[in-house]
């Protein structure tokens, strides 16, 4: 019996830099709502930032059962929309002469320690984002951010790793064909 060439695909929401880039996403819409004016453009291209992160994780997800090309650009898009985002709030403070927290922080260890429980969300971070001053809640946001991005970071070495040990959808097209001529049935 030939061997399946589209393997598993999907699943994004078990993917922990989805779920990340889902929370930067619903703290960068509330920030926004928050701290800046909704006629702004920044509101937008911020909000779209995050929101291109966490889609393009999502497409990337789907996509990588035909196309594991696809899949590597598309999880590089969402790590660049959030680098881009990044720098947003990063220019939020800076021009604000608001302090940026240094990894190391207090504050920051806070955060990251926060998130590393299981089963995190939007809800996990509320309480501080809906109710801080925006330096607090900027600076959340960037600690969130720089999280996403090591995952993403780590998931396209997996990427490639992947893709040099089991190659992309035509080799496993030919691998399959090759084994249904040599069992037929």
């Amino acid at each position: 019996m030939p061997q399946n060439f589209i393997p598993p695909h999907g699943g994004y929401e078990d993917l922990l830099s989805f779920q990340k880039a889902r929370i930067v996403h619903d703290g960068t819409v509330r920030f926004c709502e928050r701290f800046l004016d909704r006629r702004d453009r920044t509101v937008g291209q911020m909000v779209q930032a995050a929101r291109s992160g966490k889609q393009n994780i999502l497409e990337g997800s789907q996509a990588s059962g035909t196309s594991k090309e696809a899949e590597i650009k598309l999880i590089n898009v969402a790590r660049a929309s959030l680098e881009e985002l990044l720098e947003d709030y990063r220019d939020f403070l800076r021009v604000r002469d608001l302090a940026l927290w240094d990894k190391n922080s207090r504050e920051a260890r806070f955060v990251r320690r926060l998130g590393s429980g299981p089963n995190r969300s939007y809800e996990s971070y509320a309480t501080y984002i809906e109710t801080r001053p925006a330096q607090v809640v900027a600076n959340i946001l960037i600690c969130l951010i720089h999280q996403t991005n090591y995952l993403l970071d780590q998931q396209l070495r997996q990427l490639e790793k992947a893709f040099l040990k089991e190659g992309g959808l035509r080799e496993r097209m030919t691998r399959a064909r090759l084994s249904a001529r040599s069992n037929p049935r």
